[in-house]
């Protein structure tokens, strides 16, 4: 969705902006190209830098490139921001390479770390975890009502041997949610695993009234999101930012700000077309979300 971000975002005007997802540096070549005076590009991912860093070699110093995850790069921002993107979620570089262990497909490791050889790893979760805890991950970032069930199964079968690859899970989602799961299925939880080894929602929670601040007044906040539990995290922190009083309603005198610290400038979000969605079927869950401070 870089038109549409880019729309949005109006980099035309100048400006210093964060790209807190760098990928493939898709997104941080179309602000520069449209005008930003300046892009601070941000991947906890060292391959993502790499790879970024030929793309967005001729623009010199108008790029910064930081290796860090979003939300420890926009709590050290140190100058005023004229817009900020996050575009969630996991790329389709990580997904393609097997050895990362994003997808579902035979013999791929449980690995899902998006930085690259640092912390537990899913197998890790799998192998270590309570039950309990097991089960509200897939609750909780999975949607999985049978939550329980599965991570029973896991802590089970960890007995007789330890989870390594994809088909250690899928074997054990299949001996307690049925073998005749959809893609879907598998994908919620394999998402959800992905979810906790990465701390996305914490991480989410931690950057977003960081880049607010950041921002100089009528700046833009854009977030591309691709799970149902980050839209919602969005959504409702513009809402909270938008309101003018945020007091309790049994409170007989207003005594928080006041005011509203900026405007939501989408009352639905914006999602792919259904050209980019036949080009990139990845796009079909996209939701874009944006937010302008106050002047």
């Amino acid at each position: 969705m870089v038109r549409e971000v880019i729309e949005v975002l109006k980099p035309s005007r100048g400006g210093v902006y964060f790209d807190g997802t760098l990928g493939g540096g898709g997104h941080a070549e179309a602000i520069l190209e449209a005008g930003a005076s300046r892009v601070i590009a941000v991947d906890r991912d060292p391959e993502a830098i790499e790879v970024a860093r030929d793309r967005l070699e001729r623009f010199g110093e108008r790029v910064k490139l930081v290796h860090a995850t979003f939300a420890d790069a926009a709590e050290a921002v140190d100058e005023p921001l004229a817009g900020a993107l996050l575009d969630l979620g996991v790329s389709s570089r990580h997904i393609d390479a097997i050895d990362r262990g994003f997808s579902f497909r035979p013999g791929a490791p449980l690995d899902m770390r998006m930085h690259g050889g640092r912390g537990p790893t899913a197998a890790d979760l799998l192998n270590q975890l309570e039950e309990s805890e097991l089960a509200d991950i897939f609750y909780k970032y999975g949607e999985e009502r049978r939550s329980r069930r599965l991570a029973s199964e896991i802590v089970r079968a960890r007995k007789q041997k330890r989870f390594e690859t994809s088909d250690d899970l899928l074997d054990a989602m299949n001996r307690s949610l049925g073998k005749r799961l959809e893609a879907q299925d598998k994908a919620r939880i394999f998402q959800a695993l992905r979810i906790a080894v990465n701390d996305e929602l914490g991480e989410l929670e931690r950057a977003l009234p960081a880049l607010r601040d950041a921002l100089e007044p009528e700046g833009v906040l854009v977030v591309l999101s691709y799970h149902s539990l980050e839209d919602r995290l969005v959504k409702e922190s513009f809402r909270e930012w938008s309101r003018g009083c945020i007091c309790p309603p049994e409170a007989p005198v207003c005594t928080c700000r006041g005011r509203p610290l900026g405007t939501t400038l989408t009352k639905k979000p914006i999602e792919a077309s259904e050209a980019e969605i036949a080009m990139n079927p990845r796009a079909r869950s996209a939701k874009l979300r944006a937010w302008k401070k106050a002047a």
